[in-house]
């Protein structure tokens, strides 16, 4: 038996790892066996999809390494047999079905308002029972509802359910009975004539020739819905397996709330009230503030955080690949989220995956993601690969994400960066984020004044500033400013003016040229920055030093 898989997201903006780690797993399945991995677009929810949310996925699972055999073609492949691959491209397919449902008398439309629906739930609750639909709709006659679908009446359109318990194998959690009573005829299309998710979903995977389901645990009272509606429709059905949830390591969910819930308390210790110039729209920031339940698109929230200079969680795919993660190792990192393959085994790469993946290893109970595992596995993948392929991906990450630094520095000085920040990175944004000093104008930057700077710059004769104006013209007089170069005139410096002490000389250098007590070996870091930068810089940090001083 040919072996087929399926993704199917909702695009409604940028893949959460949730999603990933299920498009791999199908993924894994399916081509460990020598199957085809499908790629779907759920977008019939016409208010939560967008064509940019789409493309979001896709760059997304591109960027994993989770090729898809067949779906929308987008860099080279895709396509396929079964398309269209975009639900709302499949309209005149539903209607289809739907008629045949009609036709056979398994399902029905019905015309109550939302408002009638929910004074009937209200009603249901006020006498302590669980509300299920009451069939009104079936007393209708013919042609009652002939007339009111000429009139142009909003309808959805139920299935008749047949009143039977429905009993679920699955491959994961094992075997369960949904009772009849906690089923009632659910909607299969809307008023809108888009068909829901139950509907859509169980006829593509028949004429797409799906063979097994992979989805989250959230899913599992679905099934017994959709093994109805393949029982009504005369379909076949797939194999199911559902995934556990990946949550927080408090065992919260991971939600992009999380993000809200950062931006909402460092704009309250900020005390803001109104939002940072060219960040915010002052119509969404007013909506924002005064609607916890409101939140601010993704891109919007990102300007903000940065505005804030402050990190956001990462949720998203594509925030792991912003914040300098490496797809492999979020691969890696992510099969291991409700799935082991035994063995103490725990790094492996996609290959290993594939070959080794089995539904039978999957866990029941969620998976905490834990980032301090995570941020460990990138940093050994990165501390351990050739310096080559650490400079070409740095280079690509700061293209992408870091535009100044590849203005100002050039791929000359980005390489100079990247030999002296390997060792210390954990990801590819380290470099950047921590070297900042770097691309600030000479005349913008800003010294941290705290116990320690104070103590290193202003403390007993001779003092920090005493020994940098020493240095200016000992630098001043270098030639050849590399690393070597300006170590072979400061050391003497240092044996001969502070005791030998390398340290009484290099912190003050450290300070003066990026605003702070950390950077990479300060010899690098002169070398990166520049003789001219170098000197100025020296001179300003004289002057701001010393003038609070006085």
């Amino acid at each position: 038996m040919r072996i087929a898989t399926r993704f199917a997201p909702s695009p409604s903006g940028h893949l959460h790892v949730g999603g990933a780690r299920t498009a791999l797993f199908c993924w894994a399945f399916a081509k460990g066996r020598d199957g085809t991995f499908i790629l779907r677009i759920e977008d019939t929810d016409q208010k939560r999809s967008s064509d940019a949310a789409s493309i979001g996925f896709a760059k997304d699972l591109h960027w994993l390494g989770i090729l898809w055999d067949e779906g929308p073609q987008w860099q080279g492949v895709g396509g396929g047999p079964h398309g269209p691959y975009f639900q709302s491209e499949r309209l005149a397919i539903y209607n289809h079905h739907l008629q045949r449902l009609l036709d056979a008398g398994h399902a029905y439309y019905a015309f109550e308002t939302g408002e009638e629906l929910d004074a009937k739930r209200k009603a249901s609750a006020a006498a302590g029972k669980p509300y299920r639909y009451d069939r009104a709709a079936l007393a209708l006659q013919p042609d009652e509802v002939a007339s009111k679908l000429a009139a142009g009446v909003p309808a959805v359109i139920r299935l008749k359910c047949p009143g039977h318990d429905v009993t679920i194998k699955d491959e994961v959690l094992g075997e369960a009975t949904i009772p009849a009573t906690e089923i009632d005829d659910f909607v299969i299309r809307k008023a809108d004539g888009f068909p829901t998710y139950h509907f859509a979903v169980v006829v593509d995977d028949e004429l797409m020739q799906v063979t097994h389901v992979l989805r989250a645990q959230e899913h599992f009272t679905n099934t017994a819905k959709h093994m109805l509606l393949q029982d009504a429709l005369g379909f076949r059905r797939p194999a199911y397996a559902h995934l556990p949830i990946i949550c927080n390591p408090d065992g919260s969910k991971m939600s992009k709330r999380d993000k809200d819930k950062a931006l909402r308390k460092a704009v309250a210790e900020r005390k803001l009230t109104e939002p940072p110039t060219g960040i915010v729209d002052p119509g969404a920031w007013g909506a924002w503030l005064g609607d916890k339940n409101v939140q601010l698109d993704l891109e919007t929230g990102q300007r903000l955080a940065d505005a804030l200079g402050i990190t956001l969680p990462e949720i998203n795919v594509d925030d792991f690949k912003r914040s300098g993660y490496l797809p492999e190792v979020l691969i890696n990192f992510l099969a291991l989220n409700g799935w082991s393959p035994g063995n103490d085994i725990e790094k492996f790469d996609l290959e290993f995956l594939r070959t080794s993946f089995d539904p039978r290893r999957v866990v029941k109970t969620p998976a905490k993601f834990d980032r301090v595992k995570l941020l460990s596995f990138n940093c050994d993948a990165i501390t351990g690969m050739p310096h080559e392929e650490f400079l070409r991906r740095a280079i690509a990450h700061g293209r992408s994400y870091h535009p100044a630094f590849m203005d100002r520095m050039g791929e000359q000085g980005i390489a100079m960066l990247a030999k002296a920040s390997q060792e210390r990175s954990k990801t590819l944004d380290d470099m950047f984020r921590g070297n900042r000093f770097f691309v600030v104008a000479d005349d913008a930057l800003t010294w941290e004044r705290s116990k320690n700077t104070d103590k290193a710059m202003l403390g007993e004769a001779p003092s920090g500033c005493d020994h940098l104006r020493a240095l200016l013209p000992v630098l001043g007089g270098v030639t050849e400013w590399t690393s070597t170069g300006i170590e072979a005139a400061v050391k003497p410096y240092a044996e001969a003016h502070a005791a030998g002490q390398l340290g009484k000389a290099a912190q003050p250098l450290r300070i003066a040229v990026s605003g702070g007590t950390v950077s990479p070996p300060i010899f690098d870091t002169l070398a990166i920055l520049g003789k001219a930068s170098t000197l100025r810089r020296i001179e300003r940090a004289i002057a701001a030093f010393t003038a609070t001083s006085a």
